[in-house]
């Protein structure tokens, strides 16, 4: 149905949508983006889901208040890499580096954020390829292709013909964490389905997972709160 703006201060954006499907009013508040999606049933009129929507107003307002603020990367910034924190300085030569502590640019400092977002892509997919390519050894399954997305809702998946998907966004996460999401894709190769036996094939590949999935529980969301200008 398109999109709403809650007012107040600040104004909420909030996506309104219908569904055949739904049986009653729902909100729903991201987790990863803080994106606000209000869903209303097919007959239900608009102006019955905008009062719901003003009910509830208090509730999205706390909810919001206390996800990660939005981190607008360039120069001076602080950015995760592998789950550590370095700031974004001017550098020399031509290629990013990772320093002890800082993330040396080089070039325009406009061009900053583009040039990490670049960088960060690279860096992403060397990683999930190789922990890909290992975990798919042990699996004795193969995959087709490798994509990486700034997905809003997944940290990665594996489609019925063998293609993962990640989120670039992982080369910001601890390594370990970047390791669980490629031995939980690669498992679906096999187990196309969240059954006992595909996390007891997780932990075959993986080890323990259950420290780096709730990491991403509570932290992931905090990736998606750096803003890149290119975006």
């Amino acid at each position: 149905m398109g999109r709403i703006a809650l007012s107040g201060n600040p104004p909420i954006p909030v996506e309104v949508r219908r569904s055949a499907r739904a049986r009653r009013i729902s909100l729903r508040l991201s987790g990863i983006d803080g994106r606000v999606t209000l869903t209303l049933p097919k007959r239900v009129p608009e102006a019955e889901g905008l009062a719901f929507l003003r009910e509830k107003e208090a509730w999205l307002r706390g909810h919001l208040d206390r996800q990660a603020p939005r981190q607008l990367v360039g120069i001076g910034a602080e950015l995760p890499v592998n789950g550590t924190l370095h700031r974004v300085v001017p550098g020399p030569g031509r290629a990013v580096q990772l320093a002890e502590g800082e993330l040396r640019v080089p070039g325009d400092p406009e061009a900053a954020a583009a040039r990490l977002r670049a960088w960060l892509k690279t860096r992403a997919r060397d990683r999930l390829a190789e922990a890909s390519d290992r975990y798919s050894a042990m699996l004795g399954r193969g995959y087709t292709r490798i994509t990486l997305r700034d997905t809003r809702s997944r940290w990665g998946s594996c489609s019925s013909e063998g293609a993962l998907m990640y989120s670039w966004r992982l080369a910001m996460a601890p390594p370990d964490v970047l390791d669980y999401v490629a031995a939980h894709e690669v498992a679906h190769l096999r187990e196309m389905n969240h059954s006992d036996r595909f996390w007891t094939l997780v932990e075959q590949l993986y080890g323990d997972w259950r420290a780096p999935r709730d990491w991403l529980r509570r932290e992931g969301g905090g990736l998606h709160a750096y803003r890149f200008e290119a975006e």
